[in-house]
């Protein structure tokens, strides 16, 4: 399972590679994104930075339809909405605590 840092790290080198496929240099991208040289450096290096900058990037780079794409929209499933009335959900409910099953081990049965 990888953890939120590795994946800012590959988004990082991901954007990275991106801009320089398309012969971009960090200064054009910076002014183009409304963010500081420093700024981008870091996230392309994948030092923590906020979703803003991240989505300014990309925006610059011309992936708002890409992200947009990454994120499924929750729409309700037409079955859902027919046993509904129609009403979509508007909070989520919470989960049931885990029922913990009593610890059973091998050889603890007194017949054994």
């Amino acid at each position: 399972m990888k953890t939120s840092r590795h994946i800012e790290s590959e988004i990082g080198s991901r954007l990275a590679r991106l801009r320089l496929s398309r012969n971009v240099t960090q200064a054009t991208l910076a002014e183009d994104a409304g963010i500081s040289l420093r700024t981008l450096r870091r996230l392309e290096a994948g030092d923590p930075s906020t979703f803003d900058t991240f989505l300014r990037v990309a925006l610059a780079l011309d992936l708002g339809e890409a992200i947009l794409g990454a994120v499924p929209t929750g729409q309700i499933r037409p079955i859902e909405r027919v046993s509904r009335t129609g009403s979509e959900r508007r909070r989520a409910r919470p989960r049931p605590p885990e029922r913990k099953d009593p610890t059973w081990t091998w050889g603890d049965d007194p017949g054994d």
